[in-house]
């Protein structure tokens, strides 16, 4: 995204480019604590006007561990976009900002964390200021401030990783998209008139 590219260049932070062109993103000395916006205000009346995101720890065979990033519309709580990585760094919460900046305007957006090192850097920060996307934090140690993405990968484990035995990466990244694409597409919600995600926001556009 070059959006991306130009805030780095701007803040003298070097970026080395993986395939996919996914960036590596440096750790900046100095935090960023935003203020709690939400303030567990879960309830979205139009797409993409209020976000959030997180990430999980993934185990699998002998206690390896791949890490979720996960961004989440509170309209429909549908997974806008995910990345999954072996480092929980800064890296993975910043190829996935880049990838749904790449796909929707967030102009206005209210995008929600708790307080990881990840959320509070100052690349993190640039990049939201510069798309107009307003950031909001979790109190501290307060993950009820995050319930419904918490919630999402809650079930993920419950339907989807604690049932199966893992022998590879590959095969827990496979697992993780098929759940994804499943939950999006198909696990009907009481909230959204017992509709899956997509097919509740395709229904409201056309109502």
């Amino acid at each position: 995204h070059k959006k991306v590219y130009r805030i780095m260049k701007s803040l003298e932070l070097r970026s080395k480019v993986r395939a996919k062109k996914k960036f590596f993103a440096p750790l900046v000395k100095g935090i960023i604590i935003e203020e709690n916006i939400l303030n567990r205000d879960f309830k979205a009346t139009t797409p993409s006007s209020k976000l959030v995101t997180d990430i999980t720890t993934i185990k699998y065979k002998n206690n390896k561990k791949l890490y979720l990033s996960a961004i989440m519309d509170l309209y429909n709580n549908e997974i806008l976009t995910y990345k999954i990585g072996s480092n929980n760094n800064n890296d993975l919460v910043i190829n996935t900002i880049t990838d749904i900046l790449a796909q929707n305007k967030l102009d206005g957006a209210v995008l929600h964390s708790d307080r990881g090192i990840q959320y509070t850097s100052r690349l993190y920060n640039t990049i939201l200021k510069e798309n107009k996307i307003i950031q909001s934090m979790s109190r501290k140690g307060n993950c009820h401030d995050n319930a419904c993405i918490e919630s999402f990968f809650s079930h993920l484990k419950s339907e989807c990783i604690y049932l199966n035995n893992y022998n590879s990466e590959e095969e827990v990244i496979n697992s993780i998209d098929e759940y994804i694409n499943f939950y999006n597409n198909i696990r009907f919600q009481k909230k959204l008139k017992n509709m899956a995600p997509i097919k509740y926001r395709s229904h409201s556009c056309n109502s």
